[in-house]
């Protein structure tokens, strides 16, 4: 199987627009009519329904954040009676009260289908075994997966995360082809199986689609080599539907997700004005949900920093998203520059002695941010300087260490443009992910 729905996936872009264009304005319609958050906000940005022509005239709408979510808890964004919501989920949240989301039957239908759209871009079949460890609840991920898969024909293995040593004797038991989890879970799984002395032989895997955090090519390549597999994105969030918003497809890894725009509409717009930004370059990413029925968003803004470009493939017409960077909110300003925890991650990849294990932790003294980058160093390189005797970290004392220390310090800089203090860690000290997402900075500023 090459498509889960080919008149779709290689529908031409002109044909798209005119369906895009006409759920937009239904949706407009139905919005207005429905729920008073988007009457007021089109009211008093002084727009009808019927001046909504298509997707070109989307910029006029007002965007919704976050925070109107929150003011609404838990269902004045609803746009049907509560006797027809099926399902509802929530992510967690800073202030206490959760982002709560609900789900008509047709809204599963669509959760479902893009899933499975998902799983078979990422390699599946139906046939293989599914091993979902995503969490279940009120996070989407688990049965947003689970059903995707069960669509498509897959046999779910629905472990939910963590319990890492289940998990290890499932994958070897029942000898799933794939595995669904967060990218940091999948290097835990990676790192046990070598620890273990579990063998690949031992296991069936084939593909790992991960998501619910941002991930870099040397995470990828980590979880590649430690469990045998095409590791996979998947990218979505609960507020536009959960998991299979896009995603990779195996044959053309590295080059961005597909983003299924027949449901999703996306757009990339500047972080500080809201305006949009030439195809390509880098913004916050916008979506508007043009097919659901329970709690449809106009432009949500979802805060991940990426960018979106049409490549024009031969397999596939929808637009892809680049890799995320990170969130506006979790962007860190250090002395006046704008850091990401994956611009580190990518300058740690330079160097075959580190592990893609590490951890920012910011700080502040007097009136001056700093930053501590912890990262492991990798195992084999470690042991070579245990038997080379007594060491300390960047000593002088271990001439390559010191060089390792002294290399990584200058490359930060003049990748990144700010100094942070580097500590070399050994093997297995830094916290891992227990099956959820992972913090990779610690600020202690707050």
């Amino acid at each position: 199987m090459r498509y889960f729905n080919p008149d779709i996936e290689t529908m031409p872009l002109s044909r798209l627009r005119q369906l895009q264009s006409e759920r937009l304005r239904n949706l407009t319609a139905y919005l207005y009519e429905r729920v008073p958050f988007y009457r007021k906000q089109l009211d008093e940005a002084g727009i009808r329904p019927s001046d909504i022509k298509g997707v070109e005239s989307l910029h006029k709408l007002p965007f919704t954040r976050k925070f109107h979510l929150r003011d609404y808890y838990p269902f004045g964004l609803f746009a049907v009676p509560q006797q027809e919501v099926i399902r509802i989920h929530a992510s967690s949240g800073t202030t206490g009260k959760p982002t709560v989301v609900g789900y008509t039957r047709q809204d599963i239908a669509v959760f479902s289908e893009v899933v499975a759209r998902s799983l078979v871009a990422a390699g599946c079949q139906p046939g293989m075994k599914l091993q979902n460890a995503y969490g279940y609840g009120l996070f989407t991920g688990g049965l947003g997966l689970h059903y995707g898969a069960e669509l498509l024909g897959m046999a779910v293995i629905p472990v939910s995360g963590g319990m890492t040593d289940r998990q290890l004797m499932l994958l070897q038991d029942f000898q799933p082809e794939a595995i669904a989890c967060t990218p940091s879970y999948a290097q835990t799984l990676a790192e046990q199986l070598g620890h273990r002395g579990i063998g690949l032989d031992k296991l069936n895997l084939r593909t790992a689609i991960l998501g619910a955090e941002p991930w870099t090519e040397a995470v990828r390549q980590q979880v590649e080599i430690g469990l045998g597999v095409n590791a996979i994105n998947i990218y979505g969030l609960s507020e536009i539907i959960g998991p299979g918003v896009s995603n990779e497809d195996f044959e053309e890894k590295g080059t961005g997700s597909y983003i299924w725009e027949d449901h999703f509409f996306p757009e990339i717009v500047d972080k500080d004005t809201g305006e949009p930004v030439p195809e390509g370059a880098y913004g916050v990413l916008v979506f508007t949900t043009l097919t659901k029925q329970a709690m449809p968003l106009l432009r949500y803004w979802t805060n991940d920093i990426t960018n979106i470009y049409y490549e024009h493939s031969e397999k596939r017409t929808h637009i892809k998203m680049g890799t995320i960077l990170g969130r506006a909110d979790d962007m860190l300003i250090i002395r006046g520059v704008n850091l990401f925890h994956t611009q580190v991650e990518a300058v740690i990849s330079f160097f075959g002695q580190l592990s893609p294990s590490y951890q920012l932790i910011v700080s502040r003294e007097g009136a001056m941010d700093g930053v501590e980058v912890k990262v492991e160093l990798e195992p084999v390189f470690y042991r070579q300087l245990v038997l080379s005797g007594p060491w300390t970290e960047a000593s002088a004392n271990n001439p390559a260490l010191y060089a390792l220390h002294h290399e990584l310090t200058k490359k930060i800089k003049d990748n990144i443009g700010l100094s942070m203090k580097i500590t070399l860690c050994e093997p297995g000290s830094i916290p891992r992910s227990e099956g959820g997402k992972l913090s990779r900075v610690v600020d202690l500023r707050k």
